[in-house]
């Protein structure tokens, strides 16, 4: 899947968000998230700081080299990093694959604000805008609701064909069953906000 490179890195905000390349600063916050059961409740584990260091590493490295992908997320108003929202092209292996799939991290004190919904529409215009993309997808285990109502929120379609035993956790596994969203560039556009702040006829 060839996709623009854009340098340099881009920089998205929204009313309260800033999507921006990570910082060192945001290292310590982002391992006390990693480390937070409840944040990482439909995750195989929580992260050692090593693996969230790698983690926000390799975040800022794709940003670097295409100029977008999962950003750091900030509150203009505080500077507070509250975890990473954006783009990024699972290595895995699915039939859905290749595609571009939106995801969302944030931590638990952030939750409950519309931050995730808003900052992942801010990604969506720039997904189907500026790399000009004609899918996003999006997935989770079926048992995290709460991913899949923001995926609802977004416009996003539930594909029960689609719906996959995720290949990095074996069978038996909690967490191995997950659900597929998809949400076309057409789709997208037809529901975008209008200049009155409502969704359009498509929510």
């Amino acid at each position: 899947m060839n996709l623009p490179i854009l340098l340099p890195p881009a920089e998205l905000r929204t009313a309260r968000l800033l999507l921006r390349p990570w910082r060192p600063s945001d290292l310590e916050p982002f391992a006390a998230l990693n480390a937070d059961p409840a944040v990482m409740e439909h995750f195989p584990a929580t992260l050692s700081r090593v693996e969230s260091d790698a983690f926000a590493a390799a975040s800022d490295d794709a940003i670097a080299r295409q100029g977008w992908g999962r950003w750091a997320l900030e509150l203009q108003e505080t500077g507070e990093f509250i975890g990473f929202t954006g783009l990024h092209r699972p290595a895995f292996e699915a039939p859905f694959l290749p595609a571009v799939e939106i995801a969302w991290r944030l931590s638990r004190r952030s939750w409950g604000h519309g931050y995730a919904t808003e900052a992942a529409t801010a990604a969506l215009d720039f997904a189907f805008d500026r790399l000009g993309l004609a899918e996003v997808v999006s997935f989770t285990a079926t048992v995290n609701t709460r991913s899949s109502a923001v995926m609802e929120r977004l416009g996003m379609i539930h594909d029960p064909v689609g719906d996959f035993d995720h290949p990095v956790l074996p069978p038996g596994h909690r967490l191995r069953r997950h659900v597929l969203y998809r949400l076309t560039a057409s789709h997208w556009r037809d529901r975008r906000p209008t200049p009155s702040g409502h969704l359009g006829p498509g929510r």
